[in-house]
C-alpha cells in the first residue's frame, strides 16, 4: 500500500539505519507520521507572530490563559502549565528529565543511545501504542500465562492479533525455557513478546541470573535471523524487595543485546511516584546500533498515534511532576514509600512461615516484588467460589485470576495482613467440608 509522503520520510529514514525495525512496524506503524504540514505547521510558523490567531485555546486579552479562578485557585501552577495542552509529544523538559532518570535506575545501560521518551496516558495507553505500532491482525503475542488481563483489550482486541502462552514458572523460578521453546514453535519470523516485571499479578521479578537468561534466549532467537519485538511493561518498576532480584529494568539488556530485537520500555509515574489519577507514562525504545535520527523517525510515529488517540497527555500531570524530579526532597519522600511497601511484604513473608498450616489449603506462588504476591488454592477449591465466600461471609475482598487468589498486600494496611491470610485459610477449610 501507499504511505503518505510524510510516513514515508520517517520510514526511509528508519530503514537507513535498521531495515529490522522497519520490519517489525504494523501495518498502521508503517503508515504513522506526525503532521508537520496543516493545522500543526501553520501554527508553528506562527508562534513567533505579533498577533497569532491560529491557536484552538482561548486567551485573555492580556494574553495570559483563559480559566476559571474557583479551578485555577485549587492548582498551584501558573495557568499557562496548567491549563494550556501539552505537546503530542510530551513536555519536552519532562521527556529529557525522564531519560536521564531511565539512565540512574539502569546503569548498565551506560551512554547507549535510546530515543527520547513519548509521553502517554499512562501505561495502558503506552500498550495499546506499542500494540497500534507493532502489531497486526496476522501475528502473535507471546506472553506468559499470568498476565494483566488488560493485555486482552488493549493488545489483542485492538489490533486482532492471536497470543500464545507460556507457563510462567519453572518450579520456582521464572520459565526462560519456556519463553524460548514458545519463541521458536512457528520457526524464524517476527515475534511480539510482552514482559512484565515485577508481574501483575504474581509479583515476581527474574533473578539476576534470570534476566541475563532472558536476554541470552531473546538473542539466540535473533541469530537464527528471528526479528523481535520486545514490549517491556515496567509498571511496577523498583519495587523489588529480595535480594538477587535483578533491579534493573530488563530494557536495559535489550536495548543493546542485538540488531533483530527492539526493546519499547512502557513506563511511567503511575506507581513508580504513586500518582495513579496523574495519567503519565513514557515510551521508549532501544535497539542495538540505534541512532538519533532512528530514534527521532519512532518517536515521531509514536506522537502520531497520540495525537490520533488523545491528542496530548494532560499538561497539569506533567508539570507536576517536572517540578517533583526536580524537588531535593523527592527522593527521601519515595524511599519512605518504598520502605512501607516493603514493610508490608515481609509481612506476608512472617504470616507465611508463622502458619505452616496453611499449606494445607493454599500456596503462595513465587514471589520478591511490585504491589501483590498470589495463593493458589488445593486442586478441589474452586478459586472463584473461594473469593465469593471470603467476600460475603469475610468480608475480605481478593482477586480471582487464572485459578489463582491475588492479594494485593500494597494497599491493605499491615496490622490487616495476618487478618487476610487467616479468611482464606478458614473458608479454604469451610469450602473442603
Amino acid at each position: 500500500m501507499g504511505y503518505n509522503p510524510q510516513a514515508e520520510e520517517l520510514n526511509t529514514a528508519i530503514c537507513s539505519v535498521n531495515r529490522v525495525v522497519y520490519d517489525l512496524l504494523s501495518e498502521k506503524g508503517k503508515a504513522a507520521y506526525f503532521p508537520k504540514k496543516g493545522i500543526l505547521g501553520q501554527a508553528a510558523e506562527a508562534s513567533n507572530c505579533r498577533i497569532n490567531a491560529t491557536i484552538g485555546i482561548a486567551l485573555d486579552d492580556d494574553g495570559s490563559t483563559t480559566c476559571l479562578k474557583v479551578i485555577d485557585d485549587k492548582i498551584n501552577l501558573t495557568s499557562d502549565r496548567a491549563f494550556k495542552y501539552a505537546p503530542s509529544f510530551g513536555v519536552p523538559a519532562l521527556r529529557k528529565i525522564w531519560q536521564d532518570m531511565i539512565r540512574k535506575k539502569n546503569p548498565t545501560l551506560g551512554d547507549t543511545t535510546i530515543s527520547l521518551p513519548v509521553v502517554s496516558c499512562a501505561l495502558t495507553h503506552g500498550i495499546y501504542i506499542a500494540a497500534q505500532m507493532f502489531a497486526d491482525s496476522s501475528d502473535t503475542l507471546i506472553s506468559p500465562d499470568f498476565f494483566w488481563g488488560n493485555y486482552k483489550l488493549a493488545i489483542n482486541a485492538a489490533t486482532g492479533a492471536g497470543v500464545k502462552h507460556y507457563p510462567t514458572f519453572d518450579g520456582e523460578g521464572y520459565n526462560v525455557v519456556g519463553l524460548a521453546e514458545t519463541m521458536s514453535l512457528a520457526g524464524v519470523g517476527k515475534k511480539v513478546v510482552i514482559l512484565n516485571f515485577p508481574n501483575n499479578p504474581t509479583g515476581y521479578t527474574p533473578t539476576n541470573e534470570e534476566a541475563y537468561a532472558l536476554r541470552d534466549a531473546f538473542v539466540a532467537e535473533a541469530e537464527k535471523g528471528s526479528k523481535i519485538v520486545v514490549i517491556i511493561d515496567d509498571a511496577y518498576f523498583g519495587l523489588v524487595f529480595r535480594d538477587g532480584v535483578y533491579e534493573e529494568s530488563l530494557f536495559s539488556l535489550l536495548a543493546t543485546a542485538h540488531k533483530n530485537i527492539l526493546a519499547i520500555k512502557i513506563d511511567g509515574a503511575t506507581k513508580e511516584d504513586y500518582v495513579w489519577g496523574f495519567r503519565t507514562g513514557f515510551v521508549t525504545y532501544g535497539i542495538q546500533g540505534g541512532t538519533a535520527e532512528m530514534y527521532t523517525a519512532l518517536e515521531a510515529k509514536t506522537a502520531a498515534v497520540v495525537r490520533a488517540t488523545i491528542s496530548n497527555a494532560p499538561n497539569p500531570s506533567q508539570q507536576l511532576l517536572l517540578d517533583a524530579y526536580s524537588s531535593s526532597v523527592y527522593e527521601t519522600q519515595k524511599k519512605e514509600k518504598y520502605n512501607l511497601l516493603k514493610r508490608r511484604f515481609d509481612m506476608v513473608d512472617t504470616i507465611l512461615s508463622s502458619h505452616p498450616e496453611y499449606a494445607e489449603c493454599f500456596k503462595p506462588l513465587p514471589y520478591n516484588s511490585g504491589y501483590f504476591m498470589c495463593v493458589e488454592p488445593d486442586v478441589e477449591i474452586n478459586a472463584e467460589e473461594l473469593r465469593v465466600l471470603l467476600v460475603n461471609k469475610y468480608s475480605v475482598g481478593l482477586i480471582h485470576t487464572e485459578g489463582l487468589i491475588r492479594v494485593a498486600f500494597s494497599s491493605t494496611p499491615t496490622h490487616l495482613l495476618p487478618e487476610v491470610f487467616e479468611a482464606i485459610y478458614q473458608a479454604c477449610l469451610e469450602l473442603k467440608q
